[in-house]
């Protein structure tokens, strides 16, 4: 699930255009530290910002990278901070630094990195690609969401029963990328048809016409010739609504 925070970083692309930061109050030696925390102060208020307006319970760690040493810019009195189009403040990003106020106007792009620590399922031990997940195959522990661009999928209700995509590593945080639906038979397969109405229940055999995955239809040919279509329960049953 991706994060509501994430989305308000997003909106507030836009909102911060007007930050502008006088470096002449940053003197330094070196003017590029000056632009350097000029950016900060931009992302920290940016991430402040949107954190507050977020009900996602995420801790955030913003670090500003180093300007290209082969840059030689002129002096400037402002640099103004912006998001180019596009930019995403999550993970491994970048904001844009410009001068406003100065005999040579210039914009250069600064690498920032922006972490956003919270609850999530990691792997316990390793797991082979395949394999249906249990509960026991993972447990709680801190991540950081934005290492990887796929989410985090924080409810185990999500992923339990799913099946995992590739082979995991001990300590992997569980991401939408690592799990599919998994397929629990074939067609062919002789499985327990369970029909549901108001009250009742039946259950009955049945010959699966097509794979199952669960939570997912299937066809079956029951005893009597009859083909339905049903949801996919486990790897012995299906579901009919009738």
């Amino acid at each position: 699930m991706q994060p509501s925070l994430f989305k308000a970083l997003r909106r507030l692309g836009t909102a911060f255009a007007a930050f502008g930061v006088a470096t002449a109050a940053l003197a330094q030696a070196d003017p590029s530290q000056g632009y350097a925390q000029a950016a900060k102060q931009f992302l920290d208020a940016t991430v402040a910002t949107a954190t507050a307006s977020s009900n996602t319970p995420l801790r955030m760690e913003v670090s500003v990278g180093a300007l290209d040493s082969r840059l030689r810019l002129a002096p400037c009195g402002q640099v103004e901070p912006y998001l180019p189009p596009g930019t995403r403040l999550w993970g491994k990003s970048r904001i844009g630094l410009r001068c406003v106020d100065g005999s040579t106007r210039w914009s250069v792009f600064v690498p920032v990195t922006v972490k956003a620590f919270g609850p999530a399922w990691v792997a316990r031990g390793p797991v082979a690609a395949g394999a249906v997940l249990g509960p026991d195959d993972a447990m709680q522990a801190e991540v950081d969401w934005a290492e990887d661009s796929s989410p985090v999928m924080a409810n185990a209700d999500i992923w339990v029963g799913q099946m995992a995509a590739r082979n995991w590593a001990p300590g992997q945080a569980v991401r939408q990328s690592m799990v599919k639906a998994a397929t629990v038979f074939q067609a062919g397969a002789q499985i327990r048809v369970l029909a549901e109405g108001p009250g009742y229940q039946v259950a009955s055999d049945g010959q699966a016409m097509t794979a199952g995955v669960v939570g997912q239809p299937a066809r079956i040919r029951m005893d009597n010739g009859r083909v339905m279509s049903g949801t996919v329960l486990d790897a012995r049953t299906v579901r009919l609504e009738m």
